[in-house]
């Protein structure tokens, strides 16, 4: 039987709460009703909101303050350490509104990847990165206000209570073979390369391949955090030109940090560092209009990077890796980062490219554990995939 925290504001929707609680007990769950109301009192409900409130680091008294949107940041921050605190949460639901669904799921993303989140609320159908960010939090739309139960909440309600009752009382199947996890890192325009390492590597790692689109490395790293794979290669580091020009696909200033806090075996490259991504062209930043633009698809227009930008980038990655006391290595394509850039192609810039490689060179520390590799490649080369086994194996190995 599996245990199932169902968490909301149970002095503003507690009739709801018990309701999916009671339903997800008739489905089998061993169901746990957690109150995060902003007011303290005395409700039906497993867990109060004062129990929940004594978790915040100044106590329940931070809580439970007049200021409205005040109280809902320190129960979330409480909620937060109250969730890590449990050793038996197998699924989580949350309902509620804005409010509330950033609350709740600031908590949910401290669980687990593979740990059952569900998520009801009237924001669902908008904007969902802020709340599901590297995570595998579900959410569903309300459809309705979560303010009571009428002929569309209960079935919408009931159907999530019965989608995490499925999850949570019903096992995954065991892998194959028990294969450790590493984690790699893919745009389009290193595809090529990414596949040729998985190809080469698959029999001996189960390959984790994530998007490199600002989530996906953020979600790489969360693993990372976590324990769940056993080294990294990451061929496109592209999130680090968004972090640093303004595109729309940046993975934040703690990109590689989880590298560094877990000296994590980690290969990495230069991939996809040619380009800036924006969405459709008309939404391109005024000062980038007389750049080189190059349109992917009708929703993503790509920047080439100029060879200034090159620079800020080689030297933010450097400082970065330089941080790392585990194993690194660091592998240069002289013959280009992308599939675009290659001789011929939109975004072939030997200048801006020397640029780079140039600036990684010049701020880079060496280390006995720590290696910067030129190689006379394109990165989607086979010789460039095999260059990036080669080096991982080699300090796995040690």
């Amino acid at each position: 039987m599996g245990r199932a925290y169902v968490v909301g504001t149970a002095d503003t929707k507690g009739t709801e709460l018990r309701y999916v609680r009671d339903l997800l007990a008739e489905a089998g769950a061993d169901a746990v009703l957690v109150d995060v109301g902003t007011t303290p009192g005395d409700r039906d409900v497993d867990v109060s909101a004062d129990q929940v409130a004594s978790h915040h680091p100044g106590g329940a008294d931070a809580v439970f303050s007049d200021d409205r949107g005040e109280a809902v940041a320190a129960m979330a921050q409480a909620l937060e350490r109250f969730i890590a605190g449990r050793d038996d949460v197998d699924g989580m639901i949350g309902l509620g509104g804005s409010g509330g669904t950033a609350l709740i799921t600031a908590a949910m993303r401290r669980l687990p990847v593979g740990v059952p989140k569900v998520m009801v609320s009237t924001v669902a159908s908008g904007n969902v990165a802020p709340y599901v960010g590297p995570s595998d939090i579900a959410m569903m739309y309300s459809v309705t206000d979560v303010a009571g139960l009428n002929q569309i909440s209960r079935k919408v309600l009931g159907n999530a209570a019965h989608a995490l009752a499925g999850m949570v009382t019903n096992t995954i199947p065991p892998t194959d073979g028990g294969r450790p996890a590493i984690g790699l890192t893919m745009f389009g325009v290193t595809t090529p390369c990414v596949n040729q390492v998985v190809d080469l590597l698959e029999d001996t790692y189960d390959c984790l391949v994530f998007h490199a689109t600002g989530t996906g490395g953020q979600s790489m790293e969360k693993l990372v955090d976590s324990g769940e794979v056993a080294g990294v290669i990451d061929t496109t580091t592209t999130e680090v030109c968004d972090l640093l020009m303004g595109g729309v696909f940046s993975a934040g200033e703690d990109r590689l940090g989880a590298i560094a806090r877990t000296g994590l075996p980690y290969v990495g490259s230069c991939g996809a560092l040619d380009m800036v991504n924006f969405g459709a062209i008309d939404t391109v930043p005024e000062q980038y209009a007389d750049r080189n633009l190059y349109v992917h698809n009708p929703q993503v227009t790509l920047m080439r990077t100029t060879a200034d930008e090159n620079a800020r980038m080689g030297e933010w990655i450097a400082a970065k890796l330089n941080a790392c006391a585990g194993p690194v290595r660091f592998l240069i394509p002289e013959g280009g980062v992308s599939l675009i850039d290659a001789p011929g192609q939109p975004f072939h810039d030997p200048e801006a490219d020397a640029a780079l490689f140039d600036a990684l060179e010049r701020h880079w520390e060496d280390a006995p554990n720590r290696r910067l590799v030129r190689l006379p490649h394109h990165v989607n080369d086979p010789e460039f995939a095999q260059a990036l086994v080669d080096h991982f194996t080699e300090i796995v190995s040690r």
